[in-house]
């Protein structure tokens, strides 16, 4: 398989504090990669520098042969983020804001409407295309800031806390949206959620104080870790110094 993200000694410092410690991880096209940690564990930190939004402090990644720091803007033509923060305008309509980024990424005004009409049918937002995004369900909110995400046909795509606050049937929903994106994008998902890792993701990434304690599917972590949970095995791994 054609590696999309391979990351080497990538390091993040803020002062005498550490975000993230040489992390290596190699990312397949393709695949839905899930980043589990703790608060504070470095995750929101690792999406930042692969996004080219945070200068890493030392290593590098490359993300389809060009280099976070060497040629930032090739990076940035490849991917997109829906970050946590719902990235929506409240007082536009749902297809107001997907124009509003097609265009932004170049569209004209007939291509713009055309790709904000994919988008409302691939997510189920037609019927409340002419509704401001602030009237919306918290659970919609996050539907259309994927979608703005995905206007502009991104190769790696990253998620972060995609469905937090969200209630489960809501998340849920959402999880069916991701899993149709499986294989046809390569995705890197940042979650608090441990159930909807062991739903979405080809493989698990868990994060201790900045620094990779394991890395495989849910099986491989559970049998690493001889619990029979992933809850377990993400505790265990939280408080130990195991590695692979």
């Amino acid at each position: 398989m054609m590696i999309a993200i391979q990351t080497t000694n990538l390091t993040k410092k803020f002062n005498t504090r550490v975000a993230v410690d040489s992390l290596n991880l190699s990312i397949e096209k393709g695949e839905l990669f899930a980043l589990l940690g703790e608060n504070g564990a470095g995750k929101t930190t690792t999406i930042k520098m692969l996004c080219c939004l945070t200068a890493p402090t030392g290593g590098d990644a490359v993300l389809l042969g060009d280099s976070i720091i060497q040629n930032p803007t090739a990076v940035k033509q490849k991917i997109n983020v829906s970050p946590q923060e719902t990235a929506v305008a409240p007082n536009l309509s749902v297809k107001e804001n997907l124009e509003l980024i097609a265009g932004i990424y170049g569209g004209d005004k007939q291509k713009s409407h055309l790709k904000a009409d994919e988008m409302m049918r691939d997510f189920g937002l037609t019927e409340r295309a002419g509704d401001k995004a602030k009237n919306l369900s918290g659970g919609m909110q996050r539907r259309l800031s994927i979608a703005m995400a995905l206007i502009s046909d991104p190769e790696i795509l990253f998620l972060d806390e995609p469905t937090l606050g969200l209630d489960v049937r809501a998340r849920r929903e959402l999880w069916k949206k991701i899993k149709e994106l499986k294989g046809k994008k390569t995705i890197v998902l940042t979650t608090h959620y441990l159930e909807e890792a062991e739903a979405l993701a080809d493989r698990i990434a868990i994060i201790h104080d900045g620094t990779l304690q394991a890395l495989g599917t849910a099986q491989y972590l559970r049998e690493l870790t001889g619990t029979t949970t992933l809850e377990d095995a993400f505790l265990k791994l939280s408080e130990t110094e195991v590695s692979q």
